[in-house]
């Protein structure tokens, strides 16, 4: 996908900027992007390899994917680091929000 497509996509989802992102639209976003990108894959014939992988733990995953953007196309890497760094960002308000509302909920368990 080309970023003028991406950017379109998301300004057609959310608004030009991004007023109407919630945590719960932005998870279905990516979701719908995920099983697109899968669909492609799919469609392409292309099957799916499974490497050796050296990683080991999270912190060398991350590593590596970092380590692998760098040497991506730029516009397919700024598609990708974008949707991880919103992914993050909303993440961290779901969670916010969870912890806000959690004592309103203790209250039905209890």
């Amino acid at each position: 996908m080309r970023l003028s497509e991406f950017k379109q996509r998301v300004e057609a989802e959310f608004g030009v900027n991004l007023q109407n992102a919630t945590p719960a639209n932005v998870r279905e976003f990516l979701e719908k992007l995920q099983l697109e990108a899968y669909q492609q894959v799919r469609a392409d014939g292309n099957p799916y390899e499974i490497r050796d992988d050296p990683a080991h733990t999270y912190e060398e995953v991350i590593k590596d994917f970092f380590a692998r953007v760098l040497d991506m196309p730029s516009e397919q890497a700024v598609i990708l680091l974008w949707t991880v760094a919103i992914e993050l960002a909303f993440a961290a308000i779901e969670h916010q929000y969870a912890e806000e509302l959690e004592p309103l909920f203790r209250s039905f368990e209890e």
